[in-house]
């Protein structure tokens, strides 16, 4: 097949590996030319429902990255793991662009319908990626640039991707690596905000993280036990990648080698708050936080008796 000689500049860039998938493994032709293949409406809504409280929860992500870059002839969209399209946002004055390039809810944007793009390719290799131009495997698509990060659920797993897709003809790949920020920043804010609300009665302790913009959070219950991990976090802490946690203490996976752990500072951080609600009683306190003045207090890891300017009566 002659697309394996394309002169493209994709074919010695980063995203080499995804062409040869799209010719040898998919049999694709960059030549061809014909519109992106759309699911029904009902396989659509059921892909949308089965999806519907993570999408609630983006829904205000993509409105806010919309907000900053809609002007400039950029779309937002949200795929699930198929790549098909589940939501977007774009200016009307971009719509007719976008709609002919098949840009739109129902599309299938998988790496094995349309070869080398930003959303099948972010979700087959999950990483963030930029598809810039001629780098895209169809010659239909060379006149865009997109933008991707890969989206994880709360069991680790990935659940989605976001796209940002420009229709400007003048884009730079010095730009696209601007957007590319906000773009990463915005998916680990859906991330984030999905797994609190995936353990909305769990306390939610934020951990450090080599890589200081990741969603690196735990799940404690009521018993301190971990019982969720952000993607981020499983890898910091060396637990299983993806599925269901096995409860474990969080003080086993914290740790107490150096001072005090985030898990610990947290529960000196509530007790601190508790204080200043009750006015420094501490039995109100106490009470508060449902635990014993002389048992919770006196034996608290957090040691109250030592927090520094609070009179305690």
């Amino acid at each position: 097949m002659e697309a394996t000689q394309s002169t493209s500049a994709a074919a010695k860039s980063r995203v080499a590996a995804s062409w040869h998938r799209s010719v040898i493994k998919h049999g694709l032709d960059p030549d061809e030319h014909r519109t992106p293949d759309r699911i029904e409406q009902k396989s659509l809504q059921f892909r949308m429902e089965m999806l519907e409280k993570f999408m609630t929860v983006a829904s205000p992500r993509l409105d806010a990255l919309f907000s900053l870059v809609g002007q400039s002839g950029c779309a937002v969209f949200l795929t699930d793991t198929d790549g098909i399209i589940l939501d977007q946002r774009l200016s009307d004055a971009d719509a007719m662009a976008f709609e002919g390039w098949g840009l739109t809810t129902g599309a299938d944007w998988s790496e094995e319908k349309e070869g080398t793009n930003g959303i099948g390719t972010c979700l087959t290799e999950q990483r963030h990626v930029i598809i810039h131009q001629d780098e895209h495997f169809y010659t239909r698509n060379t006149g865009m640039s997109c933008i991707d990060a890969p989206i994880y659920g709360s069991n680790g797993q990935l659940l989605a991707a976001l796209d940002l897709s420009s229709a400007r003809a003048d884009q730079t790949e010095a730009f696209n690596r601007l957007i590319a920020a906000q773009v990463a920043q915005t998916a680990r804010a859906i991330e984030a905000a999905n797994f609190r609300a995936a353990f909305s009665s769990a306390r939610i302790i934020v951990a450090e993280s080599d890589d200081a913009g990741a969603s690196t959070l735990l799940a404690i219950d009521e018993s301190d036990l971990v019982i969720g991990a952000t993607r981020e976090a499983r890898r910091v802490f060396g637990l299983q990648r993806t599925g269901d946690l096995v409860a474990r203490p969080a003080t086993d996976i914290l740790g107490r080698k150096d001072g005090p752990t985030g898990f610990e500072k947290a529960e000196k951080a509530a007790v601190i708050r508790a204080l200043a609600r009750a006015g420094n009683n501490v039995s109100q306190a106490a009470r508060q936080l449902g635990i014993g003045r002389a048992a919770g207090f006196a034996n608290s890891r957090t040691r109250i008796s030592v927090i520094p300017g609070h009179a305690f009566r």
